[in-house]
This record gives structure tokens, C-alpha cells and sequence, in this order.
């Protein structure tokens, strides 16, 4: 909606589920002005880090803008016939099950419908699942058995309307820092408690009165002895019970539970069950921690028992909430995006739901049954079941468990089909076809966040090339396979109301999914649609569930689900000592496909890592700055190790952005066993078994450039600044040649201008290349990691680069040190140096000082960190 005053326009920011509003404003250069939209009732103006720079984000250099068969540009018209025909020969010689589409939670409402509608009710395959499978299967798992329906209970609102959050398995701090943001506000206004639940210490913890490091995979425990310390106590809401069944079986499964196996001591445990206990206002969150896990659905329904057990649920501050990872997983859950799911909340099993909806898109055909999950439709694919496969907007050759594994089937299927908007990924190069799609800041649509807020998606850009919307392809793809009439879209608001008119059908089952009061929105109407909660009827706006005690099941009631804990699926060894865990960090997103193209969030931590208790590092022999090989039955990886006591002893933990683009030994997710959770078939991302060994390197490098820096190292690991490029190598071997290595690692040939100081003795090689009178690439390797000052020797590409070899700074040039704060772009150095200087001791004088840690706070738990080593040090003196 674009404000008649301003050519800025409203939309919302495309990472996580918070589902920020922004402000969009064309610079008229292709780019955007971005900041957070006030008025959006989920953010209220505030952005992260990664909101933040968006604008950094644009760009044509990697776009895809036409389409391709084989490598080759062509014409829409030849693939899209490539693709119809293909499907269709497909379907009809191997049946409909030999197809599948892979799609994401980057697609909006409208696209994610579409491909539904044309999986399940054209192709006839339920063989159609999301990324979210790998996100929020198990909540939709647990919610389902304990609802009825797969509902967030509560609101946002909430977090500041209670006494005590319990965060578990949620680094909300780095992964939802605007939500964290709404915490501490809380916090400084109404002395709301925190406890964080989470093997690892994260920036989360920072502030809590309470953090339990529990052994990986014992949540179901923990929460089953708090069901039995809510039974012990007679703290059972007789009332609400009347609501609920099976308390009996789940309340005698609790109090059959071995807490030992979370290693909590008795105190930490006592002070946990006496805080949730003893405020009535109690949130719980939880995300990938709990979800991604081979019992995730079983930990899922401990955390929702404790809450239907107390009535803590459907009221203002209290409940259970699950935050998603991505801008429109709800928005997929909805529409039916995943395998065993149909539109609007209904169940693929129930002949009634399906023959409702196949009536409503007057389709050919239903499955019968669930499709296959995300990690047995690629097993199906490197089997050779599924002959045909579309990847839409996501890359499974990375972020799938068995990566490799993923990879092959993909590069040895019939044909494959991607959709996307760069060419730069390491799906992207597997297709036989490649289709040029619209970018988030071109998209225009809906979006569901974490507490059932739709709100508008906008373009603020043109189209570029020859690029066209998801639904338009999708929809083009079906008409020339026969299905015109039911695909003849022409506009997102048409698919929204259609969309919108099934949700009353599916109301009148009993599903809690109900938007039919925006079924006859007019275009106009649908262009201005500010944020609006679900369920939307003529009668009903938003608000909570389950407060009056009324649920989707058959009988109304809610289900406690008696569960058990379940070690996770291996156990350490002798060869396969560490437990390895895996996730986000704070300012990458996915497969930083969008993030890495951002110099200020490439900035904070611009390698892959390990982190590794010290205790561990010091057995192992890990120097300052190691390398380290990490290694499972599935694959290796070559990681930095970052010693700390952030984790426990015997786990490590390695963040899961890294890809075949820019660190092609860090691909992590090949290393994690394809197991998943049985209920749900979410993959358990957290548990691998691993061993980890220093690499055995010969020589360690690092390289700037103002154009390109090639992968070409054992180790290498680049990223972009805002003079063109940093890299981070090493190798088993050296070179034959250094400074042929040095010329090819860049691209450049004799005719460039080279200095070199070499001392062969050392083993000390260091290069720099110049193009009138211009630094255009440097390179400085030595046979142990290499100390220089990178951050201030990144800047220098495209300047005269003078002292360049010298690896430092000048004394009238201080170097800000690695980023801490990206939204403002502030170094440790310069943090450091202004807490030493000016006697800065609390992190609201840092940000008073510099804007560290003020616009959305990620940043703050470091921020005190380093006052507190300061405070250790002045101690120490």
C-alpha cells in the first residue's frame, strides 16, 4: 500500500516467522531504503540485524533473469512446454506418485496454494512437501494430537503480559531477536522472569535467572518431571479438566520418568519446577531445539500437557508458543504444504475433507494418503521412484540431512526442475531446468507469522529480466498440461479469495482455520489489507484459542499424550566420541543465499566454526586458531574451532549456513544422520555422532579482493565486504608454485602489477596485486594461522593499498576489530577501547556511546561479556 504522500510502501521483511512490517522506500537505483513499519503489531517499527540490511540484499549480479534448459538461456515458452510435457509423459507412463515438488517457506500464501492445489488435485500426488518439514513438523505433530488442529494457542502480546518465559530449545536472542526485544521490555517494565532451557549457553541466557544445560534430547523428561511436580503439588486445574483427557495416563507416564538422564542437578531442577509452579502466567516457547529431534513430537506434547494440565493455556500471558523459522511456514501449514496435510487445516485420511476439497477445485483427482516427507522423497528420488522433481525457492543439496546424499539423487534424477532467483546455489546447478522467479522485494502477497498475523507482502521493485511470480509460472505450467480453466489466475487477490472462500468449507468441519470473512475482498481491498489475525469470519477477528476450553477434537476435548523419553537414535563411542549440534547464527539466514550478500552481516562471524569445550580442545592439542576436521558416518567437514564453555563436554556445535558457494568443506548438514521422528518425520539435525580431529594442515592463508577470490583451497571460506571480498584458506599440501597459486586464486594474469615479500625459510608468502596504481587483491600465507589485522586489511581493495604487506594497521588508521554490532557496524576494538577509555560499565553506556545494542539487541549479551572481562581482567590486576 503505497502511502500518497511518499513512494514508501508497506510490506513485511522475508527471514524469520516474527513476521516484521516494513517500510519499503525505491532509492531509484534499484535499491531500497528499509526500515521497520511502526504501525505493524508484530515488530512496532523494530527490525534485527538481518531486517536491518535488507538493502544490502539487492542486486542482479547472481540473478537469474530468464530461463535456462540445460546451461543455455531460453525462451519461456520452450520450458515451460519442456515442463508440462515432461510431468505429464511422467505421470501418465509411472503414474502420479513418480512426481514430486520440494517447496519452501520463502513462497507466499498465494504461491504455496497454487502448488498444493496443482500437486494434490491435478498431478493426483500428495507427494509434495516444504523446507518447514526440516523447521516445525513436529509442533504440527504435537499440536494435532493435543488440539485437534495444528494451532498456535496464543499471541504476541503475551510475552509481555506474563511473569515467567521459558524459553526452550530457542536461541531467541540471535534467531527472533525482535520477540527478545519484546521480552526485555517486559522485563524492565514488569519484572517478568526468564529461564532458558538449551544444552549450549547462548546469547539467550544472557540476563535469566535460570539456565539448564540439560543432556541433548531430554526435554520430554524435564517436562514430564514437571507434570509430575504440577501433580504432586495438587496444582491440576480441576476445572479445565472437565476439557482434557488422558491426565491419568500421561500424569503416571511423568511420574515413572528417571530425571537423571538430563544431568540437572537437584537444585537446578527444584528452582525450575518452583518458578513454572508458582506463576500462573507462564509462557513457554520452544522452536528448533525441541523440534529437530527424533522424539521432537513426543517433546513437543510434554511442553503442552504441563499447560492443559494448569489451564495455562488461552489466556492473556500464559501458554504454550511455538516460533517458526521462516517468513511463511504458517502461511504453508495452512494452505496444506506439507505431505500429510490438505488446505485449510483439513486431513488428507478423511474421505469427507478430501472430497470437499476436490469438489471445490472441480479437480481430476486426491490422493488417499500422506505423500512422502522431505527426507523419504529424496531417498525416493536417488532410488529412482520419483522421476520428475520441482525445487522451488530452497536448496535441499545443502540443507538436508545426508546432504551428499541429497545431492547425488538430485544430480542423478530423470529431471529436475528449480525455481529460484539465482543461478548461485548448489541445487540451483543440478537442474535440467531452471525458471527465473520473482525476489521477495518484487513478490506481492500474504504472509502467516508465528501468531497467526496475515499480512501483506508488497513489490516495491519491478520485475527484472524475464522473471515472472511463482503462482504465474505454477499456474502457466498447468494450464499447458490441460487445466485452464482451474488455473486461470491473473492476479495474487483472485488465489487469496479462493483461498479464503475453501477456509469456510473447512469451518464448517469443526477446523480452526477460518479466513472466509476475506473470501470478497475486492482488489482494492486486498491491496490495502492491513495485519490481520485468524480466524477471520463476518463475526470474528483474531484472539486466542483454547481459553474456553473448547478444542478441534472429535469430542472437543484436549489430548495429554502419555510420552516417555527417548535417548537420541545413536549414542558416542569411542570412534564417535561428540555429540554434534547444529543451527543458526545470528546474522546469517539458511543457506545465506539472501544474507551473504551483505558485507555488514558477512561481517560478525565470517567463517564456519566449531565450537568446542576447552577441556576438549586441550585434549585434542588445538592451538589458537585451529582448524579442525569433523567427521560422522555420513561426512566431514573442515571447521575453525572456537574453544568455549558455551558448550558442555563431549558436544560441539557448528552453524549450518555454509554451502558449496563459499565454503565448500563446511557443509554441515552432510554430516547429519538422516534419522527423523517418527510421528512427524521431522530429521534430528541436534544429535549426530561425531569425532573431531585437528587438521593436518601444511599452511594457513587469508585473501582480499576487490573482484574474485577463488574456492580453490582444501579449506576456503569467502565472504563479501564492502571493498569486494575476504577469504579464510589452508591446505594439506602447499603449492608447487606460490605465486602461481597466488595469480590463479585471483584471476589474474602476468600483466598485473604483483609485490611479494617471501621468506621460504618461515614458510611465509605474502602478495598483493595492483591495476593502475589500485590494490586489487592480496594474499598472505604462512605454515601457522596467519595473525594480521583482516578487518582493516578488507577495507583497503580500491585504494592505493599502501604498507598492504605489512599485515597492519597504521597507527593513524585503527583497526574496529571483528563486527559486533552489525545493525550499526561497530567493532570489538572500537567497543573495547571506548569502554576502557570513557569507564563505560553497563551495555546501556556502550549504546549510549556507540549505538551498540540499541536497535535490536542481539548484540547485548556480547556487549556484557566484554564488560565482564574487563571487570575479570581490572580484578585480575
Amino acid at each position: 500500500m503505497k502511502d500518497m504522500a511518499s513512494p514508501t510502501i508497506r510490506s513485511t521483511c522475508p527471514y524469520c516467522g516474527v513476521g516484521c512490517g516494513v517500510l519499503l522506500t525505491p532509492t531509484g537505483d534499484g535499491g531500497l531504503e528499509v526500515k521497520g513499519d511502526p504501525t505493524h503489531p508484530a515488530n512496532r517499527g523494530r527490525l534485527c540485524s538481518k531486517g536491518s540490511a535488507l538493502g544490502q540484499t539487492l542486486g542482479l549480479d547472481d540473478r537469474l533473469l530468464e530461463p535456462r534448459i540445460g546451461k543455455e538461456p531460453a525462451t519461456w515458452d520452450a520450458a515451460l512446454d519442456l515442463v508440462a510435457g515432461t510431468f505429464k509423459r511422467t505421470i501418465a507412463e509411472h503414474g502420479p506418485d513418480s512426481v514430486a515438488l520440494y517447496v519452501s517457506g520463502q513462497l507466499l500464501t498465494e504461491d504455496y496454494y497454487v502448488a498444493n492445489k496443482l500437486a494434490k488435485g491435478f498431478f493426483g500426488t500428495a507427494n509434495i512437501d516444504t523446507n518447514s518439514r526440516l523447521c516445525m513438523a513436529s509442533t504440527v505433530a504435537g499440536h494435532k494430537r493435543a488440539f485437534g488442529t495444528d494451532t498456535v494457542p496464543g499471541t504476541y502480546d503475551d510475552l509481555e503480559e506474563a511473569d515467567l518465559i521459558v524459553l526452550t530449545g530457542s536461541n531467541l536472542a540471535w534467531c527472533h531477536p525482535v520477540l527478545y526485544q519484546r521480552i526485555l521490555t517486559a522485563r524492565k517494565a514488569r519484572g517478568t522472569k526468564l529461564v532458558v532451557i538449551d544444552p549450549r549457553r547462548t546469547a539467550s541466557c544472557d540476563g535469566a535467572e535460570l539456565h539448564l544445560p540439560l543432556a541433548p534430547g531430554s526435554d520430554v523428561a524435564l517436562f514430564n518431571g514437571l507434570l509430575a511436580e504440577i501433580a504432586g503439588r495438587g496444582l491440576v486445574d480441576a476445572d479445565f479438566a472437565a476439557h482434557v483427557s488422558g491426565a491419568e495416563e500421561a500424569i503416571a507416564a511423568a511420574q515413572a520418568t528417571d530425571l537423571s538422564v538430563t544431568e540437572l542437578s537437584d537444585g537446578d531442577l527444584a528452582a525450575f519446577f518452583d518458578m513454572w509452579c508458582g506463576t500462573e502466567k507462564v509462557v513457554t516457547i520452544f522452536s528448533q531445539g525441541v523440534n529437530q529431534s527424533s522424539s521432537g513430537s513426543d517433546k513437543v506434547n510434554a511442553i503442552l500437557n504441563c499447560h492443559l494440565a494448569t489451564g495455562r493455556i488461552g489466556r492473556p500471558g500464559l501458554g504454550p508458543f511455538s516460533v517458526t523459522g521462516q517468513p511463511n511456514a504458517m502461511g504453508g501449514r495452512e494452505v496444506g504444504g506439507l505431505a500429510n496435510m490438505l488446505a485449510c487445516h483439513l486431513d488428507i485420511e478423511n474421505a469427507a475433507h478430501r472430497q470437499t476439497v476436490q469438489g471445490f477445485w472441480s479437480s481430476p483427482a486426491m490422493p488417499e494418503a500422506a505423500g512422502l516427507k522431505a527426507v523419504d522423497m529424496f531417498k525416493a528420488v536417488g532410488d529412482g521412484r520419483i522421476k520428475a522433481l520441482w525445487i522451488i525457492h530452497t536448496n535441499p543439496a545443502v540443507s538436508m540431512p545426508d546432504a551428499d546424499a541429497v545431492k547425488s539423487a538430485i544430480a542423478g534424477c530423470d529431471f529436475v526442475v528449480v525455481s529460484d532467483v539465482t543461478v548461485a546455489t548448489d541445487t540451483a546447478r543440478l537442474a535440467d531446468v531452471l525458471l527465473p522467479a520473482a525476489a521477495w522485494a518484487e513478490k506481492s502477497g500474504t504472509v502467516t507469522n508465528s501468531d497467526r498475523t496475515i499480512s501483506r507482502q508488497r513489490a516495491a521493485l519491478p520485475l527484472p529480466g524475464d522473471v515472472r511470480p511463482d503462482w504465474a509460472i505454477m499456474a502457466e505450467v498447468a494450464r499447458r498440461m490441460g487445466w485452464t480453466e482451474a488455473f486461470d489466475y491473473e492476479t495474487p487477490a483472485e488465489i487469496f479469495r479462493e483461498y479464503a472462500a475453501l477456509s469456510g468449507f473447512a469451518a464448517q468441519f469443526g477446523r480452526d482455520f477460518d479466513i472466509s470473512g476475506l473470501a470478497d475482498l475486492t482488489d482494492e481491498d486486498y491491496d490495502a489489507l492491513s495485519p490481520v489475525r485468524w480466524p477471520v469470519t463476518a463475526t470474528t477477528t483474531g484472539g486466542r484459542f483454547f481459553g474456553d476450553g473448547r478444542f478441534f477434537t472429535p469430542d472437543g476435548r484436549a489430548r495429554m499424550v502419555a510420552v516417555k523419553h527417548r535417548a537420541p537414535h545413536a549414542t558416542t563411542a569411542e570412534e564417535r566420541p561428540f555429540r554434534l549440534n547444529t543451527g543458526r547464527v545470528r546474522d546469517q539466514w539458511h543457506t545465506m543465499t539472501r544474507t551473504a550478500k551483505s558485507p555488514r552481516l558477512s561481517a560478525h562471524l565470517p567463517e564456519p566454526f566449531l565450537e568446542i569445550h576447552p577441556s576438549d580442545a586441550e585434549r585434542l592439542g588445538l592451538g589458537p586458531a585451529a582448524l579442525v576436521t569433523v567427521e560422522t558416518d555420513h561426512g566431514r567437514a573442515i571447521l575453525r574451532a572456537l574453544v568455549t564453555d558455551n558448550v558442555r563436554r563431549g558436544e560441539v556445535f557448528a552453524p549450518m549456513h555454509w554451502t558449496g558457494e563459499n565454503a565448500p568443506s563446511a557443509r554441515i548438514d552432510a554430516l547429519v544422520a538422516p534419522v527423523v521422528d517418527p510421528v512427524s518425520g521431522q530429521p534430528e539435525s541436534k544429535a549426530s555422532v561425531a569425532s573431531v580431529m585437528p587438521y593436518d594442515a601444511a599452511w594457513y592463508g587469508f585473501a582480499i579482493a576487490s573482484r574474485h577470490i577463488a574456492l580453490t583451497a582444501d579449506y576456503v571460506a569467502r565472504v563479501r565486504t564492502e571493498a569486494g571480498w575476504r577469504a579464510e584458506l589452508s591446505g594439506a599440501d602447499s603449492p608447487a608454485d606460490w605465486t602461481v597459486f597466488a595469480r590463479d586464486l585471483f584471476g589474474l594474469g602476468p600483466e598485473v602489477q604483483m609485490q611479494a615479500v617471501k621468506d621460504e625459510a618461515r614458510g611465509n608468502h605474502r602478495f598483493a596485486f595492483f591495476e593502475d596504481g589500485q590494490l586489487v587483491a592480496a594474499f598472505f600465507a604462512s605454515k601457522t594461522p596467519v595473525a594480521l589485522t583482516r578487518d582493516y586489511l578488507a577495507t583497503l581493495p580500491g585504494t592505493e593499498g599502501q604498507g598492504v604487506l605489512t599485515g597492519r594497521a597504521p597507527a593513524d588508521r585503527p583497526d574496529p576489530g571483528p563486527t559486533i554490532c552489525a545493525c550499526f557496524g561497530v567493532g570489538l576494538n572500537t567497543i573495547v577501547a571506548a569502554i576502557e577509555e570513557r569507564s563505560l560499565t553497563r551495555v546501556d553506556d556502550i549504546g549510549a556511546a556507540l549505538q551498540a545494542g540499541t536497535n535490536c539487541g542481539s548484540c547485548r549479551a556480547e556487549l556484557g561479556a566484554l564488560l565482564a572481562g574487563r571487570t575479570s581482567n581490572v580484578a585480575a590486576e
